[in-house]
């Protein structure tokens, strides 16, 4: 780890309200630290672990543990692969999909995008998966070791490789929701994976607001990102920032050093590499915030991604805490209001200590 983790900064200093454009999503947000007590005082009050605490159940169990597989949707694979052994990470069908994959595709002739403003309605077609990340009921990402949070990024990686191939699917993204007000409805450590026929606005936007920065810039915006003020941890491979336009408070973006596109494209290296460091910053975020539920997103390139797009596109993994609510003004102008400055926020989880 460098040695940010560790080094001393100065108080945090009084500020007033800003409004900062987030050059990635191409959206507004106002940070408003009036709205707010001390950065530092920010807390969940549901954390994720509640829910469980109160189980008397000295060893819960559920569908997701070993020895319920037959309870469980069809497996599409298991890691290691043998059926022999035990497993570490299944890939299975969700049992209760958004979309279909059985149902019939969308004619490569219709362009979505490009539906007009009336109405357009196409089948359910897509993938909806769920990845098992632990046989253990009480074990969570975080307790993991670097090399098996490489080993679920990989599983993702896999996934992600055989849905290509279909070519039916245009984007795949892998979510993670941790605790119940974060959309979670089983409490075994997981995260799903989407396939869809399209790729969805908010992709095309980021791609479109990416592309803004380097017509004018002729770089990277991501690539360009880090600073020390944001910067919270790194490694060889990635370092892990608190965005300068953060919509919430307590944001984390990793983002991998070298310009890729695709997450898919990330080698086994890097995975253990990244593994260390989403493990490491989920602890920090869970003894500061007391265990916050959050979402955790990994924002990359559609498959059919053209060359001409490739200089500006940059995969990332966006983690989002829990802490206050989204209300009507966030709902009706697309612009967020954090109370944290991402400044503060990044120097409160640098000096969090994981060590002990």
């Amino acid at each position: 780890m460098s040695s940010t983790e560790q080094s001393p900064s100065p108080p945090l200093p009084n500020r007033s309200a800003e409004v900062r454009r987030d050059a990635i999503f191409d959206r507004w947000v106002l940070i408003s630290p009036a709205r707010a007590r001390r950065p530092s005082d920010f807390k969940s009050h549901s954390p994720a672990s509640s829910s469980a605490s109160g189980n008397r159940n000295p060893k819960p169990s559920c569908a997701f543990c070993a020895g319920r597989e037959g309870e469980c949707a069809p497996e599409i694979f298991r890691v290691p692969p043998s059926s022999s052994a035990d497993w570490k990470i299944r890939v299975i069908e969700n049992l209760y999909p958004a979309l279909r994959r059985d149902a019939e595709p969308p004619d490569p002739s219709d362009d979505l995008a490009a539906a007009g403003t009336g109405r357009c309605a196409v089948t359910g077609f897509g993938f909806h998966d769920v990845v098992i990340e632990t046989p253990d009921h009480s074990v969570h990402l975080p307790d993991l070791s670097p090399e098996e949070v490489g080993e679920v990024l990989l599983a993702y990686k896999q996934r992600i490789f055989q849905l290509a191939r279909l070519g039916s699917i245009k984007y795949v993204q892998v979510f993670k929701n941790y605790g119940a007000s974060a959309g979670a409805s089983m409490a075994h450590s997981h995260s799903q994976i989407m396939g869809l026929p399209l790729v969805p606005p908010l992709v095309s936007s980021r791609l479109d607001s990416m592309k803004k920065f380097y017509d004018m810039t002729g770089k990277c915006s991501l690539c360009e990102v880090q600073s020390e003020d944001i910067l919270v941890c790194d490694t060889v491979h990635f370092f892990a920032i608190v965005p300068f336009a953060a919509s919430y408070p307590f944001e984390v973006w990793i983002v991998p050093r070298d310009h890729t596109a695709h997450f898919h494209e990330i080698d086994h290296e890097k995975a253990v590499d990244l593994g260390g460091l989403l493990k490491l910053i989920l602890q920090k975020l869970s003894k500061q915030l007391n265990d916050p539920p959050y979402n955790l997103m990994i924002q990359t390139a559609p498959f059919d991604l053209s060359t001409s797009c490739a200089p500006y596109t940059h995969w990332f993994l966006q983690i989002l805490p829990h802490l206050n609510v989204i209300g009507g003004f966030e709902i009706g102008s697309g612009c967020f209001i954090n109370p944290v400055f991402p400044e503060d926020a990044a120097k409160i989880l640098r000096e969090v200590d994981c060590s002990k």
